[in-house]
């Protein structure tokens, strides 16, 4: 599903160039659940923002599926980006004046799907993540695991094959955020493609492998 070859990311301010990633390749198979570990710095978030189009790398390869997108321009990769992936972060990211349902509806209507669709496919997952009873409710009004199923609503309403995690548990307490790993591991059962990019053991035990990056570089993959 995804592969890179050689990718490099630099970060020039002024004369001074900082390599984020240095050389990384690496394949990852449609339908595996993959963890990123590594120390603060090397290079795990600018990976993933990589590879869920956020930014693009100064050099190298990166095809998803047969699609060379690392050289997608900004408008191109916004658009590749809506119908594929979706993503979940540390921060939940939720939009704080917007109702639950508002924040899961929104990827919907940048696909521009009718109200009526909108309606069946946001109330379908609200319910599959146990949180449908609060679809009126604004995100300040949430638990952070509450906060963070929203999230999770909000990445998959829209089927993505690849689904981005970036400390998704972070900001969670011990059961919260095993109920998100158990979350995340029944959404790869039933065939997405996970990425996720974590510092904790316990969460990238639930993943098939582990890719270990320092200084921007591939060092180890279990």
């Amino acid at each position: 599903m995804i592969k890179i070859e050689n990718l490099t990311k630099v970060f020039r301010t002024e004369d001074i160039e900082t390599y984020a990633l240095n050389g990384v390749s690496l394949e990852i198979k449609k339908g595996e659940f993959v963890a990123i570990m590594g120390p603060s710095g090397c290079g795990k978030s600018t990976l993933l923002n990589i590879i869920g189009l956020l930014d693009n790398p100064s050099s190298g390869i990166y095809k998803f599926g047969d699609t060379e997108v690392g050289s997608l321009k900004e408008k191109d990769r916004t658009g590749f980006r809506k119908g594929n992936i979706g993503f979940v972060f540390q921060s939940f990211n939720l939009i704080d004046e917007f109702s639950v349902f508002e924040n899961v509806e929104l990827p919907l209507i940048y696909l521009k799907m009718s109200t009526s669709e909108r309606k069946k496919r946001v109330q379908e997952v609200l319910q599959r993540m146990k949180i449908g009873h609060r679809i009126k409710h604004y995100p300040q009004q949430l638990s952070g695991g509450q906060q963070q199923r929203v999230a999770i609503a909000r990445a998959v309403v829209c089927n993505p094959g690849l689904i981005l995690a970036d400390e998704p548990t972070g900001n969670l307490d011990t059961k919260n955020g095993l109920e998100v790993m158990n979350l995340l591991t029944e959404l790869n059962q039933e065939g997405a493609t996970i990425i996720m990019v974590t510092h904790s053991e316990r969460d990238a035990g639930f993943a098939h492998r582990t890719i270990n990056l320092l200084d921007g570089q591939v060092i180890t993959e279990e």
